[in-house]
């Protein structure tokens, strides 16, 4: 089973591969670019097709593998991340309405719970909780389904970052499903983490070669996302095999907490001050990191080391015998603190505190961009 799950992996990071240099010709061609504006962090207009190459990748290595595993269960998943390619990829060319983007996200996700009949209904022991009602767990899912999509797609500010983050996670949903036998979502994951590793080096070191993952890819790996989570916290997956004390609602929402919490810092924040929680601004912990001297590369590895350390927290506590809810508690403490408290620190301590003096002095040691190595490792990604 191992051959097949490296197969899956390197035939879709292989196609996108292929496909990258192709789109960016398409995508300059058609004049299907990201152009700056005052919000946005980039200089020149970047091609926004990068969500097609990501969606290829991850569709040719499922049609792949599902000739000696069965990948029926995905199809649904397969449609819906279409789907919301189709709506991503018209909202980077024309512009999309908040209103119309969340009623089809709303759509969506009530297609794979109903189709796929999989819900949030277990808690897992959480509070004394186990298997939920569907009067809790339709609305349950519905929410935290759109909240996970609109979480990756907000995160999506600097080079690397979404696609970044998406390796780290869906690598640690991969290995769960591993663990578990859970072979379809396991898939899943190798081919996501396939088809992001080529379309991150091009997006981090590229030049001529750089391409945004645009809107269409954020809500392709939003579906993916949620669709782990969904899985993970569904009474129909078997009870885990690692540990009956390891809490599986702390474990994803630690592997989801830079994106989860820095939504809802931020949405909280615009109705705060009277404004719709969609109205763009720069007040994501990524634009903090940016204005206080760290490069797109150095805020990446940043944000996801931040969530790393979350995830740590979480397994540690899980190790030494902390409950269920204190495990959740220990994530929603730590994930708060190292968002929220994070961000608000930054922002507002004097130049000469000693806390945001060290991470400025970390965010000029992270400008590697303009030495020897990434001009190389630029050369050459711009090459393939």
């Amino acid at each position: 089973m191992v051959q097949h799950i490296l197969i899956a992996f390197l035939s879709a990071m292989l196609a996108v591969v292929w496909i990258h240099p192709k789109l960016v010709k398409i995508a300059n061609l058609k004049n299907i670019v990201d152009c700056p504006d005052a919000r946005k962090l980039q200089r020149v207009p970047i091609p926004v097709l990068g969500g097609v190459a990501v969606f290829f990748g991850i569709v040719l290595g499922i049609a792949l593998t599902s000739g000696y595993t069965n990948c029926q269960s995905l199809m649904t998943i397969v449609a819906a991340m279409m789907i919301m390619l189709y709506v991503g990829t018209m909202d980077d060319v024309m512009g999309l309405s908040a209103k119309l983007r969340f009623i089809v996200e709303i759509g969506v996700v009530a297609l794979l719970m109903f189709t796929n009949e999989i819900m949030i209904d277990n808690f897992d022991g959480l509070w004394g909780y186990h298997q939920i009602g569907q009067d809790i767990a339709i609305p349950l899912t519905i929410f935290a389904a759109v909240g996970i999509i609109n979480s990756i797609n907000l995160i999506d500010g600097v080079n690397g970052l979404s696609s970044g983050y998406c390796i780290m996670a869906c690598s640690i949903f991969g290995t769960l499903f591993y663990i578990e036998g859970n072979i379809p979502m396991t898939i899943l994951a190798a081919v996501a983490v396939g088809s992001l590793i080529p379309f991150f080096f091009h997006n981090v070191f590229g030049s001529t070669s750089r391409m945004f993952i645009g809107d269409g890819g954020t809500l392709v790996m939003g579906i993916v996302m949620s669709t782990f989570v969904v899985n993970i916290l569904s009474h129909k997956t078997p009870p885990t095999s690692i540990d009956a004390n390891f809490g599986l609602v702390p474990f994803t929402l630690a592997v989801m907490s830079i994106p989860v919490f820095d939504t809802i810092r931020v949405m909280s924040s615009r109705m705060m001050r009277g404004t719709s929680p969609f109205h763009p601004d720069k007040t994501h912990l990524h634009h903090m990191f940016i204005e206080i001297g760290f490069s797109h590369a150095g805020t990446t590895f940043m944000i996801v080391f931040l969530n790393a350390l979350i995830i740590i927290a979480h397994y540690l506590t899980w190790y030494f015998g902390g409950s269920v809810d204190v495990q959740l508690y220990v994530v929603i403490a730590s994930g708060i603190a190292l968002n929220g408290g994070l961000y608000y620190l930054l922002r507002h301590v004097g130049e000469h505190n000693i806390i945001k003096r060290m991470f400025k002095a970390i965010g000029r040691a992270t400008h590697f961009e303009r030495k020897g190595a990434f001009l190389l490792l630029q050369k050459l990604v711009d090459r393939i």
